[in-house]
């Protein structure tokens, strides 16, 4: 077999989840139809591993990823490197998801200033892992998105801006509502307890497969000074999945909120740690 023969069927085997179909190639400087929108309704299906290997979505996954650049994780693969490495590896990689056996890597810890002072911690995955997540979030986001509070402005979430938040205060000032009560979840992104969150994501989702991967993402570990550490608890900052997973923690707290006749803004600080409730 020839080597532009092998080469084919190697970029044939990555981003391919069953029958290759020609008419999903994309052009060069074309979008991908976000692969939630046809696979919404699957989200709790047991096949949910599936829906997110479909070449259409890694396609896209990998386009974000790419386009996201983002620094090195502990693997040390710059994003530039991911295409070759996953043309290269996809066919096993694909088949430790399929089985449920793949095993996320730690996330590298970094340190970046906060605008109000001190620093943050972030986690970031390796570039394979951002392409997994990314992959994962195309998939439940669109679904999920629909369920979380309309006073939730933060996050990242999809078409939500702090600026809508602030027009929506204003609403209720001009309302008549004077007193603003500013409650701030220190710490919120590292004291998440995984067996609390992974119970809410299993409400939605089915597929075991799907509900391991998440786990491990959560349980991958943290280098830091260069020391592997076990983490029992909290999102690492850095993921693609983490602003969606805490979107859903934190969804219950705004629906009390609501429920007890609040008037709700969440989410409107930077980074969305704060949460606000006008009476």
């Amino acid at each position: 077999m020839g080597v532009k023969q092998q080469k084919s069927q190697t970029e044939l085997a990555f981003m391919s989840a069953g029958e290759v179909k020609p008419e999903l190639e994309l052009e060069e400087g074309t979008e991908t139809p976000t692969a939630g929108s046809e696979a919404e309704s699957q989200a709790g299906s047991e096949q949910l591993m599936e829906v997110i290997l479909e070449r259409a979505n890694l396609k896209q996954a990998l386009k974000r990823v790419q386009s996201n650049k983002g620094a090195a994780g502990v693997e040390g693969m710059r994003v530039e490197e991911l295409k070759p490495y996953l043309q290269q590896h996809w066919t096993t990689l694909r088949a430790q998801l399929l089985s449920g056996s793949y095993e996320p890597q730690p996330v590298r810890r970094v340190e970046i200033p906060k605008a109000d002072g001190g620093k943050r911690k972030l986690g970031i995955p390796t570039a394979v892992d951002r392409f997994i997540q990314q992959a994962v979030l195309q998939v439940l986001q669109p679904e999920w998105e629909q369920t979380f509070s309309e006073h939730s402005y933060g996050f990242r979430r999809p078409g939500r801006r702090a600026q809508q938040a602030i027009a929506k205060a204003q609403e209720y000032i001009n309302a008549g509502y004077e007193v603003v009560v500013d409650i701030d979840l220190e710490k919120f992104f590292d004291r998440v307890n995984h067996d609390v969150l992974m119970s809410r994501v299993a409400r939605r989702v089915a597929d075991k497969r799907v509900l391991k991967l998440i786990r491990g993402y959560l349980n991958s570990g943290v280098l830091e000074n260069g020391l592997v550490s076990a983490t029992d608890e909290g999102t690492p900052q850095g993921g693609p999945l983490s602003p969606l997973l805490s979107n859903l923690l934190l969804d219950e707290l705004d629906r009390e909120l609501e429920r007890r006749g609040e008037r709700v803004l969440a989410g409107t600080k930077r980074f969305l740690e704060r949460r606000l409730r006008l009476r």
